[in-house]
């Protein structure tokens, strides 16, 4: 899923002066699950708004709404009735939300009240971990099904950098070696002989060096 966190309630302040109106608009998905922009956190932010306005003398329309996708255009339109009346939408998605509200609303100008933060999953509640960079080459199935490209700081590829020590990173001591993880991960398994496998480094074509990515699938097309 996609982490993210909300900005400095100042920070977003400061982009809606001089707006009469603002729609703030959740997502009730990704930023959801990490408590960042589902319902709970969208009446949340309309009341912080309220509040730090009202204490400079200032009364902006502020109006909640929350939509399960911000990313998808179905669900988009859902609001497409609250828009109108706003001179300004707040989204609290992540950065392909705030990005498809401005698409699908290109006449209003969308700020973000989100930062957003990585690929995750959820380890426990109010805790997420970086866990993919979205390389576009998945090679999880040569090392255990932990990332090299995450999870080691150096980006290695072909076994560990020989710097850690008691499993923890040379880089970041706080965190555990990734190459460490991966041998006791396929250790445990009796697949430790996939490492005699060379792996190529990581062809970043794939990943954010060509610009922004899209996929087609002819089979799902109208």
């Amino acid at each position: 899923m996609i982490v993210a966190e909300r900005k400095p309630i100042e920070e977003i302040k400061r982009m809606l002066e001089g707006y009469p109106s603002v729609l703030v608009v959740g997502c009730d998905s990704c930023v959801a699950e990490c408590a960042a922009g589902g319902h709970r956190e969208t009446q949340l932010l309309a009341a912080a708004l309220q509040l730090a306005f009202g204490k400079e003398g200032k009364s902006p329309v502020i109006t909640e709404a929350c939509i399960d996708r911000q990313c998808v255009d179905d669900f988009i339109e859902s609001i497409a009735s609250l828009v109108p009346e706003h001179a300004a939408i707040l989204s609290l998605g992540c950065g392909a939300g705030v990005q498809a509200l401005a698409r699908v609303y290109s006449d209003k100008p969308v700020f973000p009240a989100l930062d957003t933060l990585f690929i995750g999953e959820t380890e426990m509640r109010g805790i997420w971990q970086e866990n993919c960079l979205g390389c576009g080459q998945c090679k999880l199935g040569y090392f255990g099904a932990v990332c090299p490209v995450t999870r080691c700081s150096k980006r290695l590829m072909n076994g560990p950098c020989g710097g850690s020590k008691d499993g923890r990173c040379e880089v970041n001591p706080d965190i555990r070696c990734g190459w460490q993880m991966i041998i006791d991960r396929l250790e445990a398994l009796g697949e430790l002989a996939r490492l005699s496998e060379y792996i190529p480094p990581v062809d970043w074509s794939t990943s954010h060096s060509g610009g922004p990515r899209r996929v087609v699938r002819e089979d799902q097309l109208p």
